[in-house]
């Protein structure tokens, strides 16, 4: 068991608790010799002082620790090396094999007695083929039984008829030979940032509405600004101010009551700086064409003459960033096929992880560059979860879940990025999150695995791919609001919101379920440029769609509820500038194809 005293530094940090050099060396010594990891350690710490009123971190408080609560602890604990309950399937086999190891190698010093030929004669200069993980098989690493008693597959999903069919494709699609090489080459993965990546955990929801405000306050502001210089506007005015002459207010649309936005209950919030964040009712009737959702920043041009409601004529569209230019550091122009793929990866009802299974035999197959997979790993909204009918941690679970998926494709040689999702039930659900942390990942995995944040703009070989988990589609399309003259794309109206509103999470205020922590938000979910693939899994229907230039993907999600569900794929070639010529979206296609 490795233990790592920057992890208890941070953890510790988390309750505000310093630690000198020499007690975390202390703790480092009692995880090794308790055979706890450094969370467990840091929470039972933790409980201990808050539970016997101690404050701060002395080597008497530690002793006191150690002799009040863990000794007493390692006493009751099995002997099996300290974890409660069963062994698991796979820790039992990998026990097993362990023994006949060291038992070879005890025979391979010795002479056999006659008669006693049970395993072949082998010598130190010829041992035995050292037994590597990758060679187990997905079935065998993951063993559901362990975790939930009620492990049985899904009659539905597995009497299934439709798998590997493509249910729809873009680009030069037709013909071409989905498969890759396996990560091999000159692959470059880059974490793009704006200003900056989140790379690790944070302190979440300690925030004040004040604080609160002045995000939304620097939205609104920032892309007022961009808007005005682009429209060449000379000036906005305040909301309440009436004016006999049409007039142009800056703000962002909310909603008068607290059901759903309609046509009737617009108001305008303006921005600090000319309306001191002032409301005005908004009248739509003499706007032609509008789109409009709560949190949405927006120009408008209209009349104000009692300064109590302003009638809307003319509305702004906002602008998207531009895109990202390639530099050399980015890697060749070869074409690289990704894998992507969205939980949850059981069905509703079951735990088996068999459509998991059934994707990793497709990496296995295709050879994928890169395979990005996305959260949940272990959904909240699983029936087995809600009813707390799962034996294990979901820490454990989860764990678990990695390591088949890591060891599972080692022998396809693809390049694995993880992403969370607030509904991953093992982590807080707070949005951003931070990237999933695994301690147990060997050296030679550390080049092959990435964990990145929740949202995250991934630049493969310069081709940058916005990358979230949240089902925003849904959560807007709940409450936008539109008016056009003819027929129009509902789904392609709400991508392009989100790509003029620079933002991964533009609706406020959010859904429900959604808790988010706006300082971290504004750091970390901002779209830094205008993504050339956009992937934003949904529980609405699949699809592929090019807006503004940006190629749209909603892959599906892989089970949806007792049925398997879908999983995409995409050809990725960065072009090389050509002068005179527009710009060619490295995207070359893209397939939604049936698990």
């Amino acid at each position: 068991m490795s233990v790592c005293a920057q992890r208890l530094v941070e953890e510790l940090q988390i309750f505000d608790v310093e630690c000198e050099a020499a007690l975390t060396e202390k703790l480092v010594e009692l995880c090794l010799l308790y055979g706890q990891n450094e969370e467990d350690m840091v929470a039972e710490l933790i409980a201990f002082c808050t539970r016997t009123g101690k404050v701060g971190l002395t080597p008497d408080i530690l002793n006191s620790f150690e002799h009040e609560c863990l000794s007493k602890k390692s006493s009751r604990a099995p002997r099996d090396g300290g974890h409660a309950g069963a062994r698991d399937i796979v820790s039992i086999q990998e026990l097993i094999e362990v023994e006949k190891e060291e038992e070879s190698l005890l025979d391979s010093y010795t002479t056999p007695s006659k008669g006693s030929q049970k395993r072949a004669i082998t010598t130190p200069e010829t041992p035995l083929t050292k037994r590597t993980v990758s060679t187990r098989s997905p079935h065998q690493l993951l063993s559901p039984s362990s975790f939930s008693p009620s492990a049985t597959p899904s009659q539905k999903y597995s009497s299934r008829n439709n798998r590997g069919e493509v249910v729809i494709s873009f680009g030069s699609a037709q013909g071409v030979s989905w498969s890759g090489r396996g990560g091999a080459g000159n692959l470059s993965l880059k974490v793009l940032g704006g200003p900056e990546s989140l790379t690790r955990s944070y302190k979440s929801m300690f925030q004040k509405l004040p604080d609160i405000r002045d995000v939304l306050t620097c939205k609104i502001e920032e892309l007022g600004s961009e808007l005005k210089e682009h429209y060449k506007i000379e000036a906005f005015a305040p909301v309440l101010v009436p004016a006999q002459e049409p007039i142009t207010l800056l703000g962002q649309i909310g909603c008068d009551t607290n059901g759903k936005l309609n046509s009737k209950s617009v108001i305008l919030e303006g921005d600090r700086e000319h309306s001191s964040g002032a409301q005005i009712p908004v009248d739509l009737s003499e706007l032609k064409e509008y789109s409009l959702f709560p949190g949405q920043v927006v120009i408008m041009e209209g009349i104000n003459t009692t300064g109590r409601k302003f009638i809307a004529t003319k509305l702004y569209e906002g602008l998207p960033l531009p895109f990202y230019q390639p530099t050399e550091e980015d890697g060749d122009f070869e074409q690289n096929m990704v894998l992507v793929a969205c939980g949850p990866y059981t069905t509703s009802d079951s735990i088996t992880y068999d459509p998991l299974l059934d994707l990793i035999a497709v990496i296995n197959r295709d050879l994928p560059d890169v395979c990005i997979l996305l959260g949940p790993f272990l959904d909240a909204k699983h029936e087995q979860v809600e009813s707390c009918l799962l034996t294990s941690p979901f820490e454990d679970i989860f764990k678990q879940c990695l390591r088949t998926i890591i060891e599972g494709t080692r022998s396809s040689g693809s390049r694995l990025v993880f992403v969370p999702s607030v509904r991953d039930v093992h982590r807080e659900p707070v949005y951003p999150q931070p990237p999933f942390s695994y301690s147990d990942l060997l050296r030679d995995d550390r080049k092959r695995v990435q964990f990145v944040s929740e949202p995250c703009s991934l630049a493969v070989n310069g081709v940058i791919l916005g990358l979230t988990s949240t089902d925003l589609l849904f959560h807007m399309g709940a409450e936008e609001i539109s008016s056009t003259s003819g027929p129009s794309d509902r789904l392609s109206r709400i991508l392009k919101h989100i790509l003029t509103q620079r933002s991964y999470y533009p609706l406020y205020p959010p859904q429900e379920d959604m808790a988010i922590d706006y300082e971290n938000f504004y750091t970390y979910a901002q779209l830094p440029v205008t993504p050339d693939v956009f992937i934003i899994p949904s529980e609405l229907k699949y699809f592929v769609k090019d807006v503004l230039g940006c190629i749209c993907v909603n892959p599906g999600r892989l089970t949806k509820g007792q049925v398997g569900g879908t999983f995409g794929r995409l050809f990725l070639r960065r072009r090389r500038a050509a002068g005179g010529e527009g710009r060619q979206s490295p995207c070359v296609a893209a397939q939604v194809v049936r698990i």
